[in-house]
């Protein structure tokens, strides 16, 4: 019995310690700019959109940003529901292991949602145009790599 309680102590302890690490990193290194945000600028201030282009591409934005925002309700509510999970399992039991599957199943439904986004707006864009969009994206995805 000690024993189990020992374990559940130095788990309680490294979490901890995970979450600092967290908040350090997060107050010391500031994130980087989303690949949305670059994609954006260079969608509505580099690639010289005529003013058709800018009605189509601004109506995928709103249909975008409110499917976006449901999804993104989602997984705060999955995080939640993995947050109770823990409290319950204290490890990593059958709660915890359904609900990080949950919140994985919301993830992918955005990042699919997000790239039928972006080639939709591809869709718009006349060929040099499309070029300098999917160099923009293949660059955001590996880094300028």
């Amino acid at each position: 019995m000690l024993k189990r309680h020992h374990y559940a102590a130095i788990a309680a302890v490294a979490f901890l310690a995970a979450l600092a690490g967290v908040g350090v990193g997060r107050h010391f290194m500031p994130p980087s700019q989303p690949v949305e945000s670059d994609l954006h600028r260079l969608m509505h201030d580099e690639l010289d959109l005529d003013t058709t282009q800018e009605a189509r591409i601004h109506a995928l934005e709103q249909r975008y940003d409110q499917r976006r925002r449901v999804l993104e309700d989602e997984m705060r509510r999955d995080n939640a529901l993995l947050a109770a999970a823990i409290r319950a399992e204290h490890g990593y039991g059958p709660q915890v292991s359904a609900a990080v599957d949950r919140s994985h199943h919301a993830m992918g439904e955005l990042q699919k949602e997000t790239l039928r986004h972006v080639f939709a707006m591809r869709n718009t864009l006349r060929p040099d145009q499309a070029k300098r969009f999917e160099e923009a994206i293949a660059s955001a995805l590996t880094n300028g790599q």
